[in-house]
């Protein structure tokens, strides 16, 4: 898959340590507090919110917790506002980065990722430079060998739910299509019995390149590394090709 999402990739982590679990439960927590907050809290009818409830069980988050967080985006008890922002940047190697942030505090949130991207080799990009190099698609990510299912077979199925695109990578199976139809593929494929290891929209480059120079990809992966640590990020997408 082209670009870098930490939290497409965290949750098929084996282990998590306690201070990381619970950075991700609050990640979690804002995502789901936004979706109820913008279409309701009922999952049955509000599909951005059964997804990042899915997330967040994936995670292992107690279910008092996941409703506190919906009660909160209904405005059920009250807690801080919540903004979700996307901030555009460079970073080494001119490598284009979508930052995308769930904040209670603009400023504080604006400081310190720019303090990060000082630090490792990056700057904020004027708006507008780089969204236009990303596209949204719906990704589902499929382990071949722990859901009992061919390539092929895989791939066909998912092209008759409306797949767009299926890109391999040993048994790991990434398939694309539009933000409308991936609760269609998902449940076409849950229903023909194929083990889903997540299901997200995404932000994925229209043109990726690969980054040639280690040294490069070795900062790169450092400032993925800062930015996934500070509080506020939900999400890191570049145009690098994985």
């Amino acid at each position: 898959m082209s670009g870098h999402s930490k939290w497409s990739k965290i949750k098929r982590q084996k282990a998590v340590s306690d201070v990381k679990k619970s950075k991700y439960f609050s990640k979690a927590a804002a995502l789901i507090v936004i979706a109820a907050r913008e279409k309701g809290g009922d999952p049955s009818t509000n599909p951005a919110l059964r997804l990042v409830i899915e997330k967040a069980k994936a995670l292992n988050m107690p279910s008092d917790n996941i409703e506190r967080a919906i009660k909160r985006g209904t405005g059920e008890i009250e807690g801080a506002k919540i903004e979700e922002i996307t901030y555009e940047a460079y970073g080494p190697g001119g490598t284009a980065l979508l930052i995308k942030t769930n904040t209670d505090n603009k400023n504080r949130t604006v400081s310190e990722i720019k303090h990060i991207l000082n630090q490792r080799g990056g700057k904020f990009a004027e708006a507008g430079s780089v969204k236009w190099l990303f596209e949204e698609k719906g990704v589902i990510s499929v382990n071949t060998k722990e859901s009992g299912i061919g390539k092929d077979e895989l791939e066909l199925l998912a092209i008759d739910l409306g797949a767009e695109d299926i890109k391999t990578k040993e048994d790991d199976v990434e398939i694309y299509g539009k933000p409308s139809a991936l609760f269609k593929i998902k449940d076409g494929l849950e229903k023909a019995e194929v083990k889903i290891e997540s299901a997200e929209t995404e932000l994925t480059a229209k043109n990726p390149f690969e980054i040639k120079d280690p040294k490069i990809q070795e900062e790169l992966n450092k400032l993925y590394e800062a930015l996934d640590d500070q509080n506020d990020v939900e999400e890191i997408y570049s145009n690098t090709a994985d």
